[in-house]
């Protein structure tokens, strides 16, 4: 096995410990390629990368390299809600069907708009088992979950929305905005920002996108939530459905049709980089250089947490993305954080790799 390239980027010296845990990762977690950054009070602070963008370990790890980081779209998805509702465009009291008619259907006439975004819609998966095609098919999923009868009442309980809850608020977004929830993104959040963040990647930027390995099997020695455990404890039930319906899910994501599509639920590719930056903005207020992000109660407001941990701040919010890649601000250090990489590890929540990381990042703010 080659040698991985060593790392690169820049560090300032007051963060040596986070520089040192990422080479950790490589020594001691068997990280193939990865990169890390912390934006801390508007500066750039961390900027590092390491290691091979391939699984065969032959093409490095460059400063241009970008990653699928699955659920860490959730959060970029949740943004561009919340600037509607900010803006008064949309209400989360209103029932769905307001903005979306076709949704007044299977008991879902009176649904609100804020069980959508607070995972608690009853509509983490569809039932019915759809082609795999569907999965690339926005207008498909729109009326597969259109259609569908919630699992639970709405508003009862909660239940992770894997993939659809990006087709959920995304429809939200495009019956409001006319503009489909890539292109709003990309519009009005990742250009003004200058982040290199997309749902829905261009062909012509597909060469610089890692490649991922497949999640691992799950461990019997492992007390953390695990995929490969939540499904195939009942290959029928919900878990199962809400991951691998359409079916096609479980080919992967190293292809042209994820990449190219827009699932906003879990295939935004990133650099660790636009992670730091859009959450470091989000840690001072959410205005920066004259641009606005979101205002102090819509920052607030968009704080309905996964259960996982950014560090010792209980204020801390962001998403991990399964297999490792996380995303997170910390407004009481003015910390934003991005963490990317390309070897996944068997959780749905923060991998050790990450929380390595973040534990390097507070004990170098002391």
């Amino acid at each position: 096995m080659p040698p991985a390239p060593g790392i690169r980027g820049h560090c300032d010296p007051r963060f040596a410990g986070v520089r040192a845990a990422f080479a950790d990762n490589f020594e001691r977690r068997d990280e193939i390629g990865a990169a890390v950054a912390v934006a801390v009070d508007g500066e750039l602070v961390v900027d590092l990368w390491a290691g091979h963008a391939d699984l065969a370990r032959i093409r490095p790890w460059g400063r241009d390299t970008i990653a699928n980081v699955y659920s860490c779209t959730k959060g970029m998805v949740a943004i561009c809600a919340h600037r509607l509702i900010e803006e008064g465009r949309l209400d989360l009291d209103a029932p769905v069907a307001d903005y979306w008619p076709e949704f007044a259907q299977a008991g879902k006439e009176q649904l609100k708009v804020r069980w959508l975004l607070s995972h608690r819609a009853g509509l983490a998966a569809v039932q019915e088992v759809l082609p795999g095609a569907a999965l690339y098919d926005w207008n498909a999923m729109c009326a597969a979950l259109a259609a569908q009868e919630p699992w639970w009442t709405p508003g009862t309980a909660h239940g992770y929305h894997a993939l659809t809850f990006g087709w959920l608020v995304g429809e939200l977004v495009r019956r409001i905005t006319g503009r489909s929830l890539g292109t709003y993104f990309r519009e009005e959040v990742a250009g003004p920002l200058g982040l290199d963040f997309h749902i829905g990647l261009p062909e012509a930027e597909h060469h610089r996108v890692a490649e991922l390995s497949m999640l691992p099997p799950p461990s019997p020695d492992d007390d953390d939530i695990q995929l490969g455990v939540m499904i195939m404890s009942d290959p029928e039930g919900l878990p199962a459905r809400a991951f691998l319906n359409p079916p096609s899910v479980g080919l992967g994501v190293n292809n042209a049709a994820w990449r190219t599509a827009e699932i906003p639920g879990g295939n935004g590719h990133a650099s660790a980089r636009a992670l730091a930056r859009v959450y470091g903005v989000l840690a001072r207020g959410g205005d920066e250089n004259g641009f606005h992000l979101l205002d102090a109660p819509s920052i607030e407001r968009s704080q309905d947490r996964p259960d996982a941990r950014f560090g010792p701040s209980r204020g801390a919010f962001g998403h991990p993305g399964a297999g490792g890649s996380v995303g997170f601000a910390d407004p009481e250090t003015r910390v934003g954080f991005g963490y990317v990489l390309n070897r996944l590890g068997p959780r749905i929540l923060l991998d050790p790799r990450a929380t390595t990381l973040i534990d390097a990042v507070y004990g170098s703010l002391r």
